[in-house]
């Protein structure tokens, strides 16, 4: 494995380009960002290689982007963002994996640290005990088929008429928690009986509750706009997607693309990225099963937020009512969008890709929520359990360079099985537990997959976003208390 070949050419200290040439078949050119030192990891795995394979996308423009937490996917890298024509273009569901809408929330509170100290056991089995997790678990609430559908066309409203939250946790909600478009009828009967019983829960692997601190401030005008601004404060984040509901999705139409591609005439430089022309009926049906699995997962965010704010109520009484647990935003990170930007000197609409990205619009954004509308759209960065996370707001850069995106996490260096080789969950425990985090988790075997040395280390890969121009750091959070699968 690896990606010795490729022909990297240095546009400036946090851009790197594949040209076309390294692949005839490529259409554009293949952007990576990175540093020095990130872009030796990057090297060790395959991802480049999938980056070029994007660029064979019939119907992409501009360029296949590879951010700086990329790793290797599926078709897609992880970390990989494509724009393809609206109108001639194509939809690749590999392009935005198998948990449709994982995305992540965040929840400010009016407590501080000292307020935790003697409180953080009680709090963890609090929040243990209230959000659902692990393998293939069940939720929160078993829906009906006729709650099924209305999850599926109308996401988080749905989740906030039914008393899991405030209709002011819509207005700071990606898409205010709907995707439009929604076709339930394209959505298989697998799929609707994996997602039924799933309501309400995190699942496991990377998915998790996290109650951390504000550990350092960046940029205090900003912090201050997003309820964030006291060193100290602590927050909550929450990340997770569509559970088995997405995930069948996910299979179902990669098999129908893959069935296709002859039909279609398409010769793919990987057969994971059989994609679909976005005006065929297959595109469509994808289109609308997709938006489906994304407001399902909109609706259980909503569900587990409901499930953090009640949880702290137990531990804490009065301090867990909405407005004194407000929700700071809610973005996801795979997830196919339309949207226009200028290519080439003129407005395109384009279906822009994200996997493993995040969308990072800038100040002044018309679907940025009014209150944000001066400092950009807040941008939730997830690292690591044992070192920190980030929150950012979108820059002018991510309109001119990446068509709206930035990097979405701190990205694995490690595969699973290696990092479940170079430490036990039992050990990992024990080193979380003496730098001060509290853990509770479904399955110890699953933890060490998810050890810190597996992860690349986010303040590397935010730093590079930031000095990109794709936007701009604000404060860094460090965990206290984990909550996993």
């Amino acid at each position: 494995m690896g990606n010795a070949n490729i022909p990297l050419e240095r546009i400036d200290p946090n851009r790197w380009q594949i040209p076309k040439r390294y692949n005839d078949a490529m259409n554009v050119p293949g952007i990576v960002y990175a540093d020095d030192e990130l872009i030796q990891q990057i090297l060790s795995d395959n991802a480049l290689t999938q980056v070029a394979n994007v660029a064979t996308l019939p119907g992409i423009v501009g360029y296949s982007l590879g951010m700086p937490d990329i790793h290797w996917g599926y078709g897609f890298p992880v970390g990989g963002v494509a724009a393809t024509d609206a109108e001639h273009g194509v939809v690749s569901p590999g392009g935005i994996g198998f948990d449709i809408n994982c995305g992540v929330r965040l929840l400010a509170t009016d407590l501080v640290r000292d307020q935790i100290k003697g409180k953080a056991d009680r709090l963890a089995d609090a929040l243990f005990n209230t959000l659902p997790s692990g393998v293939g678990g069940y939720g929160m609430r078993r829906l009906t088929e006729r709650e099924m559908l209305e999850v599926m066309k109308r996401g988080s409203a749905w989740a906030v008429e039914e008393g899991y939250g405030v209709e002011e946790d819509l207005e700071v909600t990606e898409e205010n928690g709907c995707l439009k478009g929604a076709r339930p009828e394209a959505v298989s009967r697998k799929a609707l009986e994996r997602g039924v019983g799933q309501l309400g829960s995190l699942g496991s692997g990377n998915h998790f509750a996290e109650v951390q601190y504000v550990d350092h401030i960046y940029d205090q005008e900003a912090a201050e706009a997003l309820g964030i601004g006291q060193l100290g404060q602590i927050v909550t984040t929450i990340h997770c997607g569509s559970r088995g509901f997405g995930h069948q999705i996910a299979e179902d139409y990669i098999k129908i693309a893959e069935a296709k591609q002859k039909a279609y005439g398409y010769h793919l430089a990987d057969r994971q990225l059989a994609c679909m022309p976005i005006h065929s009926k297959e595109g469509q049906d994808y289109l609308g099963a997709m938006a489906c699995a994304a407001n399902f997962a909109w609706a259980n965010r909503q569900l587990l937020m409901h499930g953090v704010r009640d949880a702290f109520s137990s531990v804490f009484g009065r301090k867990a009512r909405a407005k004194d647990m407000p929700m700071v935003y809610d973005v996801c990170h795979n997830i196919a969008k339309m949207e226009e930007y200028e290519i080439d000197g003129e407005k395109k609409r384009v279906c822009v890709h994200r996997k493993g990205a995040t969308r990072a619009f800038p100040p002044g954004h018309p679907a940025m929520p009014e209150k944000y509308r001066a400092v950009g759209q807040p941008v939730l960065i997830p690292g690591d359990m044992g070192r920190y996370s980030f929150v950012l707001v979108g820059a002018q850069g991510s309109m001119e360079q990446s068509f709206g995106s930035c990097c979405h996490g701190a990205g694995r260096r490690q595969s699973r099985t290696a990092a479940k080789k170079s430490i036990t969950g039992k050990d990992l425990l024990s080193q979380l537990e003496a730098k001060g985090v509290t853990v509770r988790v479904h399955s110890k075997n699953l933890l060490a997959e998810e050890a810190p040395t597996a992860y690349k280390d986010a303040q590397m890969v935010v730093n590079t976003v930031h000095n990109a121009g794709l936007a701009r750091l604000v404060v860094r959070l460090k965990p206290i208390i984990v909550i996993k699968g």
